[in-house]
């Protein structure tokens, strides 16, 4: 069976091709999963979470990869609607803040009102912005600043991780 992740887990690499010159930079292995939930209600078993999700999803969403570039069918939706978190329907995005930045994934120049949380990632060494769903935690993606007006900000989201619903 394909999938149409990647988990990026430089940190063995690293291991192997620099012992001890970027140990300092290296996290454990259980800050790898995604955020805390805000709800306690979607602190989930993670168990529960591989019976919810596919696997991709869950990969993307609780061990926080990434998805290939140019996998999603939703880089190319058009239609208006709301993107909501795949792991547990809650509304992150309008498809008014969609733009097409070129980059593979589905791209927003803003999130809905108290949809996200963020923190530092320092996986590839330098720090990104990196974001989750608010409510149950999920990994989404990395916010940048090269997107367009009035923001200047480009959430880059895995599609996997979003769910759409067109507006009616």
């Amino acid at each position: 069976m394909q999938t149409n992740f990647v988990v990026f887990r430089r940190r063995s690499f690293l291991l192997v091709a620099f012992p001890g010159l970027f140990g300092f930079f290296l996290r454990p292995f259980s800050v790898l999963a995604a955020s805390k939930a805000a709800d306690e209600s979607w602190e989930l078993e993670d168990s529960e979470w591989k019976d919810r999700l596919s696997l991709d999803a869950y990969q993307v969403l609780r061990r926080e990869g990434t998805e290939r570039p140019f996998t999603s069918a939703l880089n190319n939706e058009k239609r208006k609607g709301i993107y909501h978190c795949a792991g547990c329907d809650f509304p992150l995005f309008s498809s008014e803040m969609k733009f097409d930045s070129g980059t593979g994934w589905p791209s927003f120049w803003q999130s809905l009102p108290g949809a996200i949380r963020t923190k530092k990632d320092f996986k590839l060494i330098v720090p990104r912005t990196e974001y989750h769903c608010s409510r149950c935690g999920g990994h989404q993606g990395h916010v940048f600043d090269d997107g367009p007006r009035p923001t200047g900000k480009r959430y880059c989201n895995n599609g996997v991780a979003l769910n759409f619903k067109p507006q009616l």
